[in-house]
């Protein structure tokens, strides 16, 4: 082999080396980063099912407010009319509606993302009641190793 022919070689191979060593550390810090987001994930899964969607399909105002920090504001639209409320003024509504598990209407909550960056969360969650069907985004903080929901926007939809 000649010796410019083998020094290409050998550079190429260093080349896709270093690509592929630095895809693999790439590829370990993710999945590192993965690991250290696997508890959080998990405490805020099992709010979002065991407290806010337990808490909505029973009308649980207190199960409802283990998940929400007490200076929660509520902002979206219902059927295009828009909707600001606390914290307070959400969960004395929840209190005086018939719950969906009452009603014996379908109820089905489901969390369609889940993205956390340090010590802040958002979640997207569908919420199916009555004749609605929400789409919440939530906001979360963690204060004191518990995960909250500080902000709460959602909108209803045909889907």
């Amino acid at each position: 082999m000649k010796p410019q022919i083998f020094n290409e070689l050998v550079q190429k191979i260093i080349l896709v080396t270093v690509f592929m060593l630095s895809n693999l550390q790439g590829m370990k810090a993710q999945n590192l980063e993965k690991m250290e987001n696997k508890n959080d994930i998990l405490m805020i899964r099992t709010a979002l099912e065991n407290n806010y969607f337990k808490g909505l399909y029973e009308g649980n105002i207190d199960l409802l407010a283990t998940i929400f920090h007490h200076d929660t504001l509520l902002f979206g639209d219902i059927k295009g009319v828009p909707y600001a409320k606390t914290l307070d003024q959400y969960l004395d509504g929840v209190k005086n509606r018939q719950n969906p598990k009452d009603s014996g209407r379908p109820f089905k909550g489901e969390i369609l993302s889940l993205h956390i960056i340090n010590s802040i969360a958002v979640a997207e969650v569908k919420v199916t009641m009555y004749d609605f069907i929400y789409h919440d985004i939530l906001s979360f903080h963690k204060i004191n190793d518990k995960w909250l929901i500080v902000n709460k926007m959602l909108t209803d939809t045909n889907q």
